[in-house]
């Protein structure tokens, strides 16, 4: 029996990533990604807030209160890793812009920059640049929702989404969108990345669901890593990934397989 809290050693989490800016292979970001500039860095909010504006990389890093919390994290492709990450709520941040009472959901965009970001030149990229994701706002604004500046202790690297990335740990790992450089406020359900890539596969909301199937594999389980060959690690997927107490009434009454 797999320990449900035991973390996945930093090696692996910096080597088995998905930033697809850098490259399709697992191992793309962790031997390109360091051609990214992270400084100088800067998140703009705008939209629907009373004040819009820019957040330097420094008022991130000396604004927030930051913590240590230790989250399960399952990616849509049925692979799962804990990891303690550093950060602060996603809340906290969007408050200090004053949110007007039209913002329904937030949209999120990640850095695209070509000439450090290599995936993105390539000729075989499938995905719509700059990379964009959302929430609803009762979402965004959950205790759970996580601004991440570091995983175990240390700055984020940047395959990892350095310098500032989203974790949504009851939702599967591509809605935790890296490297932001963007949010913005709106009243109406933004357009996001891999929706819009095939929204057949991939729904606007994308919580962890194992009894609703990706049409190319079964979502009842999970490799948890570390994990080899011959010993696969493979343990059952919870709903909402094991979250469902803190965030089930967020979807009270919602059909969870048509709004996937």
């Amino acid at each position: 029996m797999v320990n449900p809290w035991i973390t996945a050693p930093l090696e692996d989490v910096k080597a088995y990533c998905n930033f697809y800016e850098f490259g399709t292979d697992k191992g793309d970001p962790g031997r390109y990604a360091h051609e990214m500039t992270v400084d100088p860095w800067s998140i703009e909010v705008t939209g629907e807030v009373h004040k819009p504006g820019k957040l330097n990389l420094e008022d991130i890093l000396s604004g927030f209160d930051l913590e240590e919390r230790v989250y399960r994290f399952r990616c849509v492709e049925a692979w799962s890793m804990v990891i303690p990450w550093v950060g602060f709520p996603l809340a906290d941040l969007l408050q200090r812009f004053e949110p007007t009472g039209k913002a329904r959901y937030v949209e999120f965009r990640t850095l695209y920059r070509r000439g450090e970001m290599r995936g993105t030149r390539s000729f075989t990229s499938i995905i719509d640049w700059p990379y964009r994701e959302g929430l609803r706002m009762d979402e965004a604004m959950h205790p759970l929702t996580l601004m991440s500046v570091g995983l175990y202790g240390n700055t984020l690297p940047n395959q990892n989404g350095a310098p500032v990335r989203l974790v949504v740990p009851w939702k599967y790992g591509f809605k935790s969108i890296k490297s932001i450089v963007s949010i913005r406020l709106l009243e109406k359900q933004p357009g996001t990345s891999w929706e819009a890539l095939n929204p057949r596969e991939y729904g606007f909301y994308s919580n962890v669901n194992p009894e609703v199937n990706h049409p190319r594999w079964s979502q009842a389980s999970e490799r948890r890593l570390p994990s080899t060959l011959f010993k696969p690690n493979r343990i059952p997927t919870r709903m909402f990934n094991g979250y469902g107490e803190q965030v089930a009434h967020l979807y009270d009454g919602m059909d969870l397989s048509r709004y996937y």
